[in-house]
This record gives C-alpha cells, structure tokens and sequence, in this order.
C-alpha cells in the first residue's frame, strides 16, 4: 500500500486524481447516509455522520489546491484514480450488503435501508481507520504539503459510533459485519488493482515521451 502511495504522491497529477476519488467516496457515503434517512425518525448521528463526509469530501477537494494542477471542480471519470472502479464501489458494496440483509432478516424498505447503512459504514470506517493513518504517514515521508489529520481523527470517533449502533441493532452485529467486511475487502482489492494498473499506464506514457 505505502509503495502506491509513495508513486501516486510523486506525481502531482496522479495525486489529485487520488484525492478526488477520496472526495467522491466521502460524498458518496454522505449521499447514502443521507438516502436511508426516515423523514421523521432521523436521529442525531445520522445528521452528525452525514454533515462530517460531507465535510470530508470538501477537504478533500481543497488538498487538491496544493498541488499544481487545475480542474478537478467535478467527479467526471478522468478526474479519479480508477474512475470506474471509483464510481461503482460504494453502490456495488451497498447492493451486495441488501442482498446478504434479505437473506437473514425479514426486514422492511425503510428498515432495510438503516441495516444496510449501518452495516456499510461500518465496513468503510473499518478501511478508512486503516488507510487514512497509511497515506498522511507517507504524505509526512514524501514531504508533501497535503494533509488527512482532521479526517483521521473523525473516522475514528465514527468507527466507535457505528459499533454502538450496530450493538442496537443485533446481538449478533459482529457476525453481519464480519460479512460486510469480506465484501469491502474484494471490492478494495479490485480497486486498488485499477489504481495500480492506471500508474502503470501512466509511467508507460511517461517513457513514450520520454
């Protein structure tokens, strides 16, 4: 993982694209908290976890503004790192995550959607928890002046929040999550597979032209 980094971080172009699809996963993640909202049952974590990806996402972008590139104002797929694989990760995670709730619980529309979002989440504070602390280290070794700090130290206090929602939920929360954990972790490998074949590709124009 730090040697990818380390070879997105040193091209300036390739790092913006990162960022950008870092920034379009938070906003991604606000839209579907925001999505499974009940109109009046809407509990306080749910809004405090929406405003911070949300706030994450425009982090994100403004990081963007230290590097010297231009555009990036939008998520068009040749704006992210993997743009596909960018767009389609959380939705292909979500969809996969219901399709598992069906089948073990007799849940209806609204509920469903809560179960799922707790469950997604979970599984995505889970990377976050561990890829975040890994890029601002080799942000830190690679002496750029972009930083995830803030972000860390919120997905942590998040991280705690979903397990105290998922302890409510079920009993037996661990064993659901453990499942939606084994999801994440395909669809992060297919991921981080597209993001290493598009530095390839990159490096391999870089020596055309050369």
């Amino acid at each position: 993982m730090e040697e990818i980094l380390k070879k997105i971080i040193k091209q300036d172009m390739l790092h913006a694209k990162w960022l950008n699809a870092l920034s379009f996963m938070e906003n991604a993640g606000a839209r579907k908290i925001s999505a499974c909202e009940d109109p009046i049952d809407t509990n306080i974590m749910q809004l405090k976890h929406a405003a911070e990806e949300h706030r994450h996402a425009y982090y994100l972008k403004k990081q963007i503004k230290k590097l010297p590139v231009a555009g990036f104002q939008t998520y068009t797929l040749s704006s992210l790192l993997a743009g596909r694989n960018t767009h389609h990760y959380l939705h292909k995670l979500d969809i996969q995550v219901c399709r598992y709730l069906k089948s073990h619980f007799d849940l209806d529309k609204i509920n469903l959607k809560y179960a799922a979002y707790l469950l997604v989440t979970y599984a995505i504070e889970i990377r976050a928890d561990h890829l975040y602390p890994i890029y601002q280290t080799t942000l830190d070794r690679c002496g750029s002046k972009v930083m995830v700090k803030n972000i860390i130290i919120e997905e942590k206090g998040h991280l705690q929040e979903m397990v105290d929602q998922l302890q409510a939920f079920d009993p037996d929360w661990e064993i659901h999550a453990k499942q939606a954990i084994q999801m994440e972790n395909l669809l992060f490998e297919k991921w981080m597979n597209a993001v290493s074949g598009e530095i390839l590709a990159n490096k391999e124009v870089e020596n055309l032209d050369a």
